[in-house]
């Protein structure tokens, strides 16, 4: 299977190097540049970039400059990484087509995980049908389970749960939230149901319903 391109964007050597630590654990393709000028020059040279990640304040051409010359001729997804939280920043990303803004310092691992939410959105992940994580797989086509390679039997709730938890992996998702997206806003009942489900949903999985982590307070995670 081919690896996804990921064009890293930032001007410090160590930020892209970390940022290209995590991805390539997760089997991309990592491309760098130091500056904009270089980026622009990657971008056109490798048509099969799946997304960019961008800083903004960079030498020769910032990531503002970057992402209008990209624009022009490519919706390619954009993460922008920036050192400023102002608002007025923010809003012009988005006017300029930006698909996810975040600020440093930041999570390495929480911007691997908005990169793989990103992509699925874009329908550019190979197989969507089929997640895997940990052990855990889903043929969302064939509405099978799997762990360790045994067929789990699951209702059709506790697929569509463990289906969400899967493709936001790593994430931290509110009771409320997950109530909404699982139970697509027609469950007229309160967030405990969740955890009603989410305990049936671990005695099925085994040792593998330990990768449900509890957020005390907020709702769940699906973590190794």
């Amino acid at each position: 299977m081919m690896k996804l391109k990921i064009l890293v964007v930032d001007d410090e050597s160590r930020m892209r190097k970390l940022v290209k630590d995590f991805l390539v654990k997760q089997n991309y393709e990592v491309l760098e540049a130091g500056d904009g000028s270089e980026a622009l020059d990657i971008f056109f040279e490798n048509q099969d970039i799946a997304l960019i990640i961008l800083d903004v304040m960079m030498p020769k051409m910032d990531g503002w400059q970057v992402c209008r010359e990209v624009r022009n001729y490519s919706k390619v997804p954009i993460i922008m990484l920036t050192a400023r939280t102002d608002e007025r920043d923010e809003l012009q990303g988005f006017q300029l087509g930006v698909d996810e803004y975040i600020a440093k310092p930041f999570s390495p691992k929480i911007l691997v995980a908005r990169v793989e939410a990103i992509l699925r959105r874009t329908c550019q992940t190979a197989e969507t049908d089929i997640l895997e994580y940990g052990g855990i797989s889903i043929d969302k086509a064939a509405h099978v389970v799997t762990i360790d390679e045994k067929n789990v039997d699951l209702s059709f709730k506790e697929f569509e749960l463990l289906t969400y938890f899967m493709e936001n992996k790593g994430i931290a998702l509110s009771r409320e939230k997950i109530l909404n997206s699982v139970w697509n806003y027609d469950y007229f009942g309160d967030a405990r149901t969740i955890d009603t489900h989410v305990k049936k949903l671990r005695s099925k999985m085994g040792e593998k319903g330990e990768l449900i982590k509890t957020v005390w307070g907020m709702g769940y995670k699906l973590e190794v």
